[in-house]
């Protein structure tokens, strides 16, 4: 198992919202799309003025006004799309999956899904990235040890090396002081030793993965990024499931999270990274829970993945035998 169960959370986020973005997204592609595949792509029309108009305080409103709507209506045709993707893929009853992609170059996003989840060992990403800012803060390096078990951590999960980093970051409130400044803005620590039990978004996610992935706006010097990707690069082979699935190669660094939670004896499935398909690098987030099996979260998972970065690469699903999972 990922990370053990126990008592829920001191801070519980709101309900998920369920199917209903899916819903009301596919409802937005028939009812205010209206459009080709291929218009919904664009960003914003070029102005092209009458001949000899006269420019005007008034004019140039108006352009500003349709320049904005336009991109407005661009966002929303991305969400659109990858709800009509997510139409496609297997979500048992019962289950739910939240999942969100990122083109750090055009800054665009799709989300589907809502609520906060449990992390299970996602949060082990997090938990290095506040060890990391806490230790530019002190002006210091990682020590041998800290090394060590980050390196335990991420390439091969284990459990313990996690619990030795979260009380060195100061538990929940280390985390989350940590988080405050990265930008998350929906996630919480989980209680005591339960780190497994932080609860996120889909959305804060991608915040995280662009603090770890871009150099723009993160808290993370260019060293400390460089060497979170590095680990994430090289989980062991037997956890390379989840969002490396949407990569048209071997090209992808990742983190997943697996939980089989004791009260119902569903699963907790969940998968972050960096993904490249079609020559272009995408952040992926997916988040999971209520499979019966844990091979039935890493389907769902690995679906929805591939669902997401078809948004952007219009190539649909990646075919599962060019993947690395395993």
């Amino acid at each position: 198992m990922d990370s053990s169960s126990g008592p829920r959370r001191r801070r519980r986020a709101r309900r998920p919202r369920r199917r209903a973005l899916f819903s009301l997204a596919l409802a937005l592609i028939t009812v205010g799309c209206g459009t080709t595949a291929g218009t919904m792509y664009m960003t914003s029309p070029a102005h092209s003025p009458t001949a000899g108009a006269v420019s005007s305080s008034a004019t140039r409103a108006a352009d500003r006004e349709e320049a904005v709507g336009s991109a407005a209506e661009a966002a929303v045709d991305r969400d659109a799309l990858l709800a009509a993707a997510m139409a496609s893929v297997d979500v048992a009853e019962g289950a739910e999956v939240s999942v969100a992609v990122l083109d750090p170059d055009s800054g665009e996003t799709a989300s589907g899904g809502g609520g906060a989840f449990d992390t299970a060992s996602i949060v082990k990403v997090d938990i290095l990235a506040a060890l990391l800012l806490q230790a530019q803060d002190a002006g210091r390096t990682l020590t041998a040890e800290e090394k060590t078990y980050a390196t335990a951590m991420i390439e091969n999960s284990d459990n313990d090396s996690a619990s030795a980093l979260w009380r060195t970051i100061g538990t929940a409130d280390g985390l989350d002081a940590a988080n405050e400044r990265f930008g998350l803005t929906g996630t919480a620590g989980g209680d005591g030793p339960l780190w497994g039990l932080t609860q996120t978004t889909a959305a804060d996610q991608l915040t995280l993965l662009r603090q770890v992935f871009t150099a723009t706006g993160s808290e993370l010097t260019e060293a400390s990024r460089t060497y979170v990707r590095e680990l994430m690069e090289r989980v062991a082979a037997g956890q390379r499931w989840g969002v490396s699935a949407a990569a048209d190669g071997t090209a992808w660094a990742l983190k997943n999270g697996w939980l089989r939670r004791s009260t119902t004896g569903l699963w907790v499935i969940n998968s972050i990274g960096r993904v490249t398909a079609g020559g272009h690098g995408y952040l992926v987030a997916v988040l999971s829970r209520g499979s019966a099996t844990q091979e039935d979260g890493i389907a769902l998972a690995e679906a929805a993945a591939r669902a997401a970065v078809s948004v952007f690469t219009g190539d649909g699903a990646v075919d599962p035998a060019v993947q690395s999972s395993s």
